[in-house]
């Protein structure tokens, strides 16, 4: 193991890890919106729109991002759509993570009780209140372990952005490893930075999901 070599190219892999944690967390947080909108139009069974739906995440989920970040980058500039790489990084992320975003949080709307609904109603409360204090609140406890699960594989997937010449970690690697042959400093550099970013958010994940169940929730 060549030491001098990683501590030379240290920041380097530093900058790409800012770059990959931004660009996945935008997308994420894009991700997490498309899929509460979509979920809700599924558990509300709104007509024309959940067909849509439905269409949108068969799509999504059954092609790679890989395949969704070419069409992005190099299929839209056909039609006069040009965005860089860090626009369609986001895109794709959040086109990909939608989709499993949405199916976690329906499973968790359908998991709640339809009788908690029910009573809320009859005390008295509007559809509105009863969505907001009492279905959401439970069911997003219940889809806690699905969310953080589905944060920890975007942030993975994020690797294939070297393929649309994104500067992240992988593409740092793999630019270190053509240029110096370097293959297992290279490497080491890149699991240890993965690990930074993507350990914590399953501890912090399964913190949160022992809290809410310790809290009364998703039981």
């Amino acid at each position: 193991m060549n030491w001098e070599f990683i501590e030379k190219y240290l920041p380097m892999y530093r900058e790409a890890a800012v770059l990959t944690v931004v660009i996945g967390s935008i997308g994420i947080a894009f991700a997490i919106l498309i899929g509460l909108i979509c979920a809700m139009v599924l558990y509300h069974k709104v007509p024309v729109a959940k067909h849509i739906v439905n269409g949108y995440v068969e799509l999504s989920r059954n092609t790679p991002l890989l395949a969704q970040l070419f069409f992005l980058y190099y299929g839209f500039p056909k039609i006069g759509i040009n965005l860089n790489a860090e626009l369609c990084g986001v895109a794709g992320l959040a086109f990909l993570g939608g989709s499993y975003m949405s199916e976690a949080f329906r499973s968790g709307l359908e998991a709640v009780d339809k009788i908690q609904e029910e009573s809320a109603l009859s005390l008295g409360m509007t559809k509105y209140q009863v969505m907001k204090y009492v279905v959401l609140p439970e069911a997003i406890s219940i889809s806690i372990p699905a969310f953080i699960a589905n944060i920890i594989f975007l942030l993975k997937e994020t690797s294939v952005f070297s393929a649309i010449s994104l500067m992240d970690l992988m593409f740092t690697a793999k630019d270190l490893i053509g240029l110096y042959y370097k293959t297992t400093e290279s490497l080491f550099l890149l699991v240890i930075f993965y690990l930074l970013i993507i350990l914590p958010v399953s501890v912090i994940g399964s913190l949160v999901e022992r809290r809410l169940r310790y809290a009364g929730f998703g039981n």
